[in-house]
């Protein structure tokens, strides 16, 4: 390395939206930061640069307040002194979807280039880990670059320079690798981003400041040229710099000392990097360290939001797009301006210290808020994009039958699907404007009513009468329309419901049609079983699962497992003389509640008497800001009910079973897990992340200290060997483990209850405990071999997808058949994770991963008219045709390829 050295002091403030203080009180501080940016700018050339955090929020928070002065805001921009983007929040990678983390890339970069400049460079000062999907994302983006404060190596307690050099790498400089082959340069924080805080201007103090700081970093750099970062968490700006800097000049005259920004520091690493960097591949999640600071039990800290979360990621992607993808090839314009705003709101909530439940109670009443209001914008969407789909589906099938009730099953999902689906009917409406007579409604006759699919065939089906309704609708060209039906709500099963398509069904009045005469699921009031899985349950409320076509048994599923937590909202810490408590051999109640031909359900009862809570021990120790790897608080004496209300579901043809647990809880400092034991021998095993389906060791590095071993989740974790699996999906439900019992046991986090924020001072949060109904929804899905295993894949993506329905009218035909799907597709292990229609072009814009190691084959089939077809990326561009034979769309998806297919119409 040449002897000399460029020091380049980056400026900026990491701003955490919401996090120790509420949203507002953050953003007044954020307005006093930014006037004094605007006026420092105006009035000293020298002060060169700030970065504003990599996200084009604060603009639009600062903005709110300030329109004023948006004028000024633009010259800074474009003139590169004011650095932003390329995201719109600072988001936690690993509790949001991929989609979420695409549309995140795309409004900011979109934002940023309105703006007239960007920080092109992938920012992730303060992730709780780092997804390994990320290059690949920034290369599709057009971004070479990252910087990150957290994933690689240790750097010590509060994130000091540490002596050790057993590192991942031996530079903070690195080729960060994804899992596809994309590359990008790496960049390490390995003093983290406030190792040039506050310069001193006086100076001896500037002059040991300045040896230490530069002899820390030139501890890790590949190149001459060092990085420090001027400011930290909500830091105010540093007016003198430029003083503090000449100062430098001054005492150090052998090194450049530079007011530098990230385009113009990252250009000068590349121009003298050495070829001898480290390659680090996928995931970055600090598995070589003593696992206390990955924060990874941030997955479990306050669940429900997590719950929620995955409730309107799903609505948007899985639903709304969808159906108003579909709903455009009708004519019914695309609403771009809707869904910006829906999905906006939505990622308000998702930067690390909000989706990560890390903060003061404030910020996450707020989020619910949030989230209902993002939800609220997709609904109406989805509403009417079915009014528009139906009013096109031809229903005259029916014509022939007395008193049809006709309406549609829609499919959302990528795959085609069978399942039991619960709607709601008007069997007639009564207008407010023709009079109100209930006695015509009341005096409708249930009891002849049948189910009918539009071939003919009769279903079986559940009716439950909820009477009179009241209803209206909201016409665009007139008052809104009261009405009052009589209502009923069905339950049956829908076959074969085409892939993001449709199938149409009919209550009728009773004729001539055969009635279908289905066996029972239930064989003993302990034992349920359909043509794939035999369950028998024991008297603590576990079961024994028999997967037939893979011959392996799987026995004491759905223990409960219960231990102390004297952590925070960012980690979990059993008690040191804590024991896990379970419910093995707990007496339970267990009672067969649904006994229908498509599906069976058990209701299993337990009062689980626990402790209370953590003795005094932990509220002293959290007011003495004892760190809480050296607590030495227990769990209390006292103990509480803890009532579990379980709901295990078998439904008819299908290799998998419903879990929902409804979970009273009134005891605080503690965990509550749910164990499925797969005695499967294996070393490793698969969870699902963000356009990856990850691999992962069972055991620790030998350098984790940490007695848990937790990790993120999405859609599903999987344990299988080479003949048998189990796939265990979840909503919302983001931390898992695979226990060190010799049993290889999934171990899944329903609740975990803690009282305070944690990290760096005293802060309570008692809404963090988590009292009251809480619930809880899981899917065992059941394979055989690898290529089982895949299926399983899919159907865990499609057990995140609500169904949804639409009564149909037959007043008219219609365009549309009674079943159709909006196009076809096939691949043996790649998943679709979007349909969506492209705001510059109007193209239908579709995405794929692949999933696997392997190269795999995709063929499309769209079933509307459409002119050609190209690879793009994920911002949308235009690429290089795809187009096969016979109207399809066939191309080669690499191994662990994104890929993104726009169609022109």
């Amino acid at each position: 390395m040449e002897d000399k050295f460029y020091v380049h002091i980056i400026s900026h403030s990491h701003w955490d939206r919401e996090w120790y203080l509420p949203m507002e009180k953050h953003r007044v501080k954020l307005v006093q930061l930014m006037d004094t940016l605007m006026d420092l700018f105006e009035s000293d050339g020298a002060f060169k640069s700030f970065h504003l955090d990599g996200q084009t929020i604060i603009l639009e928070d600062y903005l709110d307040v300030r329109p004023e002065m948006r004028e000024r805001l633009q010259t800074y921009i474009q003139d590169g002194r004011l650095q932003i983007g390329p995201w719109y929040i600072l988001q936690d990678a690993f509790l949001t979807s991929g989609e979420a983390n695409v549309r995140n890339l795309m409004t900011g970069m979109m934002q940023a280039g309105k703006w007239g400049g960007i920080a092109k460079v992938g920012y992730f000062p303060d992730t709780f880990g780092n997804i390994g999907q990320a290059p690949q994302l920034l290369k599709q983006a057009g971004i070479e670059d990252a910087v990150f404060g957290r994933g690689v190596k240790p750097t010590g307690f509060n994130n000091m320079v540490s002596n050790e050099v057993n590192y991942e790498s031996p530079y903070s400089e690195m080729l960060w690798q994804a899992p596809d082959g994309s590359e990008v340069l790496g960049i390490l924080f390995a003093n983290w981003y406030c190792n040039a805080n506050e310069i001193p201007l006086e100076e001896q103090a500037a002059k040991a400041y300045w040896e230490k700081t530069i002899d820390n970093a030139k501890k890790y750099a590949a190149t001459p040229h060092l990085l420090l970062m001027n400011g930290c968490d909500h830091q105010p700006v540093q007016t003198n710099l430029p003083e503090a800097i000449a100062m430098a000049k001054r005492l150090f005259p052998k090194f450049e000392f530079i007011h530098s920004n990230f385009n113009d520091y990252i250009k000068q690493v590349k121009e003298k990097m050495p070829a001898s960097l480290q390659t680090i591949k996928g995931e970055l999640r600090s598995q070589k360290t003593d696992g206390w600071g990955t924060l990874v039990n941030t997955a479990s800290s306050r669940v429900y939001l997590k719950q929620r979360n995955q409730e309107v990621q799903t609505m948007l992607e899985q639903v709304a797009e969808p159906l108003a993808t579909v709903a455009a090839t009708t004519g019914k314009p695309y609403p771009h301006h809707l869904f910006n705003h829906s999905w906006k709101t939505l990622m308000q909530n998702h930067p690390h210290d909000s989706i990560c439940g890390c903060s003061v109670d404030e910020v996450h009443r707020e989020m619910m808020v949030r989230f209902d209001k993002s939800c609220q914008v997709a609904e109406n969407i989805a509403a009417d994009s079915l009014e528009a789909i139906a009013e096109h589906i031809d229903a005259a099938v029916f014509y022939s039958y007395e008193e049809p009730v006709p309406f549609a099953i829609f499919n959302t999902s990528g795959w085609e699907r069978s399942g039991v689906v619960t709607l709601e009917l008007d069997l007639a409406r009564q207008p407010f404007s023709d009079g109100l007579s209930k006695d015509r409604l009341k005096a409708i006759d249930l009891s002849e009513k049948k189910l009918i699919a539009a071939d003919g065939s009769m279903l079986a089906y559940k009716m439950e009468d909820l009477g009179i309704g009241f209803g209206y609708d909201l016409p665009n060209n007139r008052f809104r329309q009261p009405y009052i039906s009589r209502r009923v709500k069905i339950t049956f099963k829908a076959d074969k419901v085409p892939a993001l398509g449709y199938k149409t069904f009919a209550l009728i009045k009773s004729g001539d049609i055969d009635e279908p005469c289905p066996a029972s699921l239930v064989k003993s009031p302990v034992h349920i079983e359909n043509d794939h899985l035999a369950v028998s349950f024991h008297g603590d409320g576990s079961y024994d699962v028999t997967d037939k076509a893979a011959g392996k048994t799987y026995r004491y599923l759905g223990v409960y497992e219960n231990t102390g937590d004297i952590g925070n909202e960012y980690m979990y810490k059993q008690p040191e003389k804590d024991k896990n408590l379970t419910t093995q051999g707990l007496d339970a109640e267990i009672n067969v509640i649904e006994d229908q031909p498509f599906r069976t359900t058990v209701k299993i009862t337990h009062e689980w008497e626990i402790p209370a809570e953590a003795d005094d021990r932990l509220k002293a120790e959290q007011a003495e800001l004892v760190w809480f790897t050296n607590r030495k608080a227990e769990r209390s004496m006292e103990t509480v009910k803890l009532k579990l209300t379980t709901y295990v579901s078998l439904l008819d043809g299908k290799r998998t079973l419903q879990i929902k647990t409804i979970i009273d809880n009134s005891a605080k400092d503690h965990r509550l897990r749910l164990l499925f034991p797969t005695d499967l021998r294996t070393n490793k095993h698969a969870a699902d992340s963000v356009f990856e389906v990850a691999e992962r060791a069972n055991n620790p590095a030998p350098e984790w200290q940490n007695p848990s071993h937790c990790h993120h989740q999405q859609a599903f974790v999987n344990v299988a060997d080479e003949t048998a699996g189990l796939t265990v999906a979840n909503l919302g439900l983001n931390e898992y483990e695979i226990l060190r019992d010799g049993r290889n046991t999934i171990a899944v986090t329903l609740l975990r209850s803690v009282g305070e924020m944690g990290d760096w001072g005293v802060f309570p949060a008692p809404e963090a405990q988590c009292l009251g109904k809480q619930k809880a929804e899981l899917q065992l899905i059941f394979h055989s071999d690898e290529k089982d295993k895949w299926a399983s894949f899919h159907k865990a993506y499609q057990f995140q997808v609500p169904w949804t329905s639409r009564q149909l009218s037959l007043k008219k035909e219609g365009s549309l058949p009674p079943k159709e799907g909006f196009l076809s597709w096939s691949a043996d292990h790649t998943a679709l994770t979007a349909v969506k229609v492209a705001e510059e072009t109007g193209d239908t814009i579709i995405r794929f991963f692949n999933m696997s190691q392997d190269p795999d084959t995709l063929q499309i089939t769209p079933h509307f008219q459409y002119k050609t077809a190209y690879k793009s990326n994920i911002l949308e561009d235009s690429g290089a045709e795809v187009n096969g034979d016979d109207g399809n769309i066939e191309m080669t998806l690499k191994p662990y390829e994104i890929v993104t297919i726009g169609i022109k119409k």
